[in-house]
């Protein structure tokens, strides 16, 4: 991951989320785990957010994004009924892949940050493709920064 530290202001999109008891360790913190399964919420409410609900909003186009890298830094602890703020932007397009950077904020303290790797494939065989230009529409007509290797898209 890059050293540039990720701000709030930064992203987009943001989801609440509240820490449940279940997700506590013996340390009476987030089991690091969780925060693999909280990513996954704000991928899932990202796509909804820019109108491509899974699974039929890439799936009408005959693929999907499939997860090929994680990285998370942990930079802090979340307790027992945080209230939380996931955020999640496209910080890179690639031919077939998108990367997400991805934070855990309580207030403005980041706590956990992630570089999340999407591969776009097709349904059934999993061979990379490029994304639907519609989609990748969707993701520059959203983001307040602009994906590294973003160019116009083609009309949809």
């Amino acid at each position: 991951m890059d050293d540039r530290p990720d701000h709030l202001a930064d992203f987009a999109f943001t989801h609440p989320l509240r820490v449940r008891w279940a997700e506590l360790d013996p340390q009476r913190i987030v089991f690091n785990a969780h925060y693999l399964t909280y990513f996954d919420v704000a991928l899932s409410e990202y796509l909804r957010a820019i109108g491509c609900k899974s699974p039929e909003g890439l799936g009408q186009h005959g693929c999907d994004i499939v997860l090929a890298h994680a990285e998370l830094d942990f930079r802090g602890s979340a307790r027992q009924d945080d209230a939380l703020t996931l955020a999640a932007r496209v910080a890179r397009l690639g031919r077939t892949s998108l990367t997400f950077r991805m934070g855990c904020f309580r207030g403005q303290q980041l706590l956990v940050a992630a570089r999340m790797v999407y591969v776009n494939v097709t349904l059934g065989e999993h061979k990379p493709v490029p994304p639907p230009p519609a989609f990748l529409a969707r993701i520059l007509g959203f983001e307040r920064i602009a994906p590294d290797g973003a160019a116009t898209p083609p009309p949809a």
